[in-house]
């Protein structure tokens, strides 16, 4: 089963939804297309096991960081710092993502898992926020799904437009000091964004 969804999610973040292949999963996977569709109902339903699968990997990794354990700032930091990694070293979850978006999010609004999968991800910054504002450290009045969208917006962008971007302003947007550097700068943002100063 972890074989099927591992090369379903390479099919579908490299094809679409639209340009996936249950045959090809089937021939990679050395199973049927009838094991497929007994166990995941339809490729759409592949599809939106695959995606929450997706959201799933990062929470968990996401909530093992401890972040109740450090200082606000430093627990900022490296939420940040872990998004953005994330991120970098998992193209296949931004292709779905993006891939998603194009489909205006209709196999997740089908899900049942997703928003149970993504509420802790807010509940965490809330509580990561509240302590910084209790300590002083972060300013007051911000909403914890306005951090986590400006996290995920800063973070996304470097992997999602990287071709692109690279192309157009002629740099090699993969270069391990262009990452460092984005990378540091992405952290920087964040951090003044909800410091108090």
């Amino acid at each position: 089963m972890a074989n099927i969804m591992a090369v379903a999610m390479t099919e579908f973040a490299e094809k679409g939804l639209a340009g996936a292949r249950i045959d090809e999963i089937a021939a990679a996977t050395q199973t049927s297309k009838r094991m497929i569709y007994y166990y995941f109902g339809s490729k759409e339903g592949l599809y939106t096991e695959v995606l929450e699968a997706s959201y799933r990997e990062m929470r968990t990794h996401e909530s093992a960081l401890n972040l109740d354990h450090l200082d606000p700032l430093e627990a900022l930091r490296k939420l940040v710092a872990y998004t953005f990694d994330h991120h970098r070293q998992s193209e296949n979850y931004i292709r779905l993502v993006m891939g998603e978006n194009i489909n205006r999010g209709q196999y997740l609004a089908q899900s049942t898992a997703i928003q149970a999968l993504n509420v802790p991800a807010i509940s965490a910054i809330q509580t990561l926020y509240d302590r910084g504002v209790s300590s002083g450290v972060f300013r007051p009045g911000l909403s914890a799904l306005d951090i986590h969208a400006s996290i995920s917006a800063l973070t996304f962008f470097n992997v999602s437009n990287r071709h692109t971007f690279g192309l157009i302003f002629r740099f090699d947007a993969a270069s391990p000091d262009w990452i460092a550097q984005r990378r540091h700068s992405v952290i920087e943002m964040v951090e003044r964004f909800v410091r108090a100063y």
